[in-house]
């Protein structure tokens, strides 16, 4: 290990401010979850035992995608193996785990999240539940990958979620999102059974999403400018 405590230190910081946001909107509780981001061949993790919505950089441990530690003092999260595991298999370059109350109350009794809004497709559409699996092992690792796969997020039966994005940034706008349509299905199935987007609908939403660039801003053309 390295004694250069000022490695990945933009990451480090990065991943503390991720912990605080996600804390601030009720996705982490006390030391439950982990949050981690890529930068080459190193990996900026949360510490085990750590204090997520009050996590500070230096609390960010810096390891190798082999896991070896790089810089930090702290050791890392217990899940360590799962968030390489997503690194290797699916590219990624953020990781978001939480134990956020509609997702983990949902992941109790779905065996999937249909898709029933459109901004679910953001996610890959409908989201798997991956069968329980003791936390930090081998089996709930290779459970969660295989959830993800075409997909950015899953949910952990009797655990919480995690989401994955090629940015941090969009890792916990995901986990946001996630938590937020857990939290509409759960309204929907207290009145009657939620409607779901069929494969039709969901190709629809995909086709004119391309087609009108959503989720961007657009200047308004110069002739309507001048109408003004």
């Amino acid at each position: 290990m390295t004694d250069s405590s000022a490695a990945l230190g933009r990451e480090r910081a990065a991943v503390a401010d991720a912990c605080r946001r996600l804390g601030a909107e009720g996705l982490l509780i006390g030391t439950a979850g982990n949050v981690s981001v890529r930068a080459g061949e190193r990996v900026a993790i949360t510490a085990t035992g750590a204090v997520l919505a009050e996590l500070t950089a230096d609390q960010v441990t810096v390891v190798g995608l082999d896991g070896k530690i790089v810089a930090g003092a702290l050791q890392p999260t217990s899940e360590l193996e799962l968030h390489l595991g997503v690194y290797r298999r699916h590219g990624t370059g953020a990781v978001v785990h939480t134990h956020a109350p509609m997702a983990t109350a949902l992941s109790l009794v779905l065996d999937e999240l249909p898709c029933i809004h459109y901004q679910l497709l953001a996610l890959g559409g409908t989201v798997r539940v991956a069968p329980y699996a003791t936390f930090g092992t081998p089996e709930l690792a290779e459970s969660v990958l295989a959830a993800l796969e075409g997909r950015s997020a899953a949910l952990m039966a009797n655990h919480g979620a995690l989401t994955h994005a090629p940015t941090l940034d969009k890792a916990v706008e995901h986990a946001l999102l996630l938590e937020w349509a857990c939290g509409v299905y759960q309204r929907a199935a207290a009145l009657g059974p939620p409607r779901v987007l069929d494969e039709q609908q969901q190709l629809a939403v995909i086709e004119a999403a391309i087609a009108r660039d959503y989720g961007t801003t657009h200047p308004v053309p110069p002739a309507q400018e001048e109408e003004r």
